[in-house]
């Protein structure tokens, strides 16, 4: 009977056709008033065609991140638009801001820092990754994970040397310094993973004389697999998550055996007798017995650590190695500071200038998180980027993303100058950037916690290997290097360097 009653299934169809287009309209026009009352769109995206109702950005954001484009994909976007500010809507619904304005980063990561976060969509996105961790969580979470983490980079423990040295002298015995071509960034990712679990975990995982093959390749899949679904908007959920689970449970079974030397620390063991015998595993077990804190935070530390550190490496020798003149300077410094052979102290490392305009330089030019995403909190505003001249504010209504991206701010033409591609260490000799135009390590509350262990950790490096290295020659044979931008920008290629030995060695 009731069947009887009911209109055809054809006239079914185009009601609910009709209602949901007249919710659409409603929908805009309500959204349109909300940002009416707070400030004004900014700029469409330049490549931006409504008629894909959005779709075409996102599948050229995601090609472009499979070819090493993502760079060249940002940049698209501001074409004929120079206030570093733009925006799209997908389906008709979902806005995204993208911006590489310093004002707005600025307002971002710090001036209204309440108004942003992670997000619980982000949050959701990222879970069986980074879980409630320090890089996924909001509010209370994040302050706890941020006091967890806070004491383990505190000047007195990063001052004390003796980890980088161990490891740096397990490096040479497999690093070959006699002119023959190598792959510097594979050592580096070795490295700095063993430098970190031993300096965070109390012990090291030995992998550069056991290379954790399967770990490293599951870290960065992972990695690459997240940073598609950060880049596919609504359609995030279309993802074949099969490969990704399975690297997940690799990356599990990497970090359970620490969580399961954590859970075992009985009360005596978390009293130690120096402050340097004192890491994260202890701070972890008196923070928690939850396995799956103690995980998330695990990973967190490691992806902290190990990959922006290496990273930044490995770009560094791609630079120098086409550059013997930057070489030779680093070494002419290295050698009248520290000397040919001595064990290089915290202040020592100091005092190395030129060093650092490199790190700087490498770090101007790849950022070890080139990308990256707050979620508005609440309905707020962007300082500028709308209106006819680009600095009014811009309407952010609550739950609307916002990505921004240090790597493309920190090469825009229009704030450094038409040799902003260079690499060019001199001009931090005479150069020195405006508030938020070089922000590597982010900024606010926010900033990253392990910046002077990182900053330590390269010029510990670089010192002891420029005692041993006269000079650095680029081996790519003629293959260009392309930037892999995910979670941390890496080299989509081996960096295949020369290494040849000091006269002296």
């Amino acid at each position: 009977m009731l069947a009887d009653l009911l209109p055809p299934f054809p006239v079914l169809v185009a009601l609910g056709l009709v209602s949901t287009v007249f919710a659409a309209i409603f929908n805009h026009i309500q959204t349109n008033n909300r940002l009416k009352r707070l400030g004004v769109r900014a700029r469409k995206r330049d490549d931006y065609n409504p008629l894909f109702l959005g779709a075409d950005v996102v599948w050229n954001g995601v090609q472009s991140g499979k070819v090493n484009k993502t760079i060249d994909n940002w940049f698209d976007g501001f074409k004929t638009n120079s206030t570093g500010t733009a925006e799209f809507t997908i389906l008709g619904y979902f806005r995204v801001l993208m911006t590489m304005d310093p004002e707005n980063i600025k307002a971002i990561l710090a001036t209204q820092f309440n108004d942003f976060g992670k997000g619980e969509r982000f949050h959701h996105q990222w879970k069986e990754f980074l879980g409630d961790s320090i890089f996924a969580t909001d509010g209370q979470m994040w302050h706890n994970s941020r006091q967890l983490i806070r004491p383990q980079f505190l000047k007195e423990r990063i001052a004390d040397l003796h980890t980088f040295e161990r490891h740096i002298q397990e490096m040479f015995k497999y690093l070959p310094v006699d002119g023959s071509p190598v792959d510097i960034a594979d050592f580096f990712y070795r490295y700095t993973l063993d430098n970190a679990t031993d300096f965070l975990l109390g012990h090291s995982v030995g992998s550069l004389h056991n290379p954790k093959a399967r770990f490293a390749d599951a870290f960065q899949y992972i990695q690459r697999f997240q940073n598609n679904i950060a880049r596919s908007g609504p359609f995030w959920r279309l993802w074949n998550r099969k490969k990704y689970n399975e690297e997940i449970q690799v990356l599990n079974d990497f970090v359970n055996p620490f969580v399961e030397t954590t859970l075992q620390m009985k009360p005596e063991d978390l009293k130690p007798k120096t402050d340097t015998e004192y890491n994260f595993l202890h701070a972890l077990a008196e923070f928690t017995t939850d396995r799956t804190i103690l995980r998330d935070q695990l990973v967190a530390v490691l992806l902290a650590a190990r990959d922006t550190t290496a990273a930044t490496m490995s770009w560094l020798f791609h630079e120098i190695s086409t550059r013997p003149d930057v070489v030779k300077k680093i070494r002419a410094e290295i050698l009248e500071i520290v000397g040919p052979t001595d064990t290089p102290t915290y202040a020592q490392l100091k005092d190395c200038k030129y060093l650092m305009h490199v790190i700087n330089e490498t770090l101007r030019l790849y950022p070890a998180v080139p990308f990256n995403v707050r979620t508005a909190l609440k309905d707020t505003v962007l300082p500028r980027g709308g209106g006819d001249n680009g600095m009014e504010p811009i309407a952010i209504l609550k739950g609307t993303d916002v990505s921004y991206s240090t790597l493309c701010m920190q090469r825009r033409e229009d704030i450094f100058g038409p040799d902003v591609n260079e690499f060019k260490p001199e001009r931090w000799e005479t150069w020195t950037p405006k508030s938020w135009q070089f922000i590597p390590f982010n900024g606010g509350p926010r900033i990253c916690i392990g910046q002077q262990f990182a900053y330590t950790e390269i010029q510990y490096t670089l010192v002891r290997l420029f005692q041993k290295v006269e000079s650095v020659e680029e081996r790519m044979g003629g293959r260009k290097q392309e930037l892999k931008a995910e979670v941390v920008i890496t080299p989509a290629y081996p960096v295949m360097v020369a290494l040849n030995p000091a006269k002296s060695q």
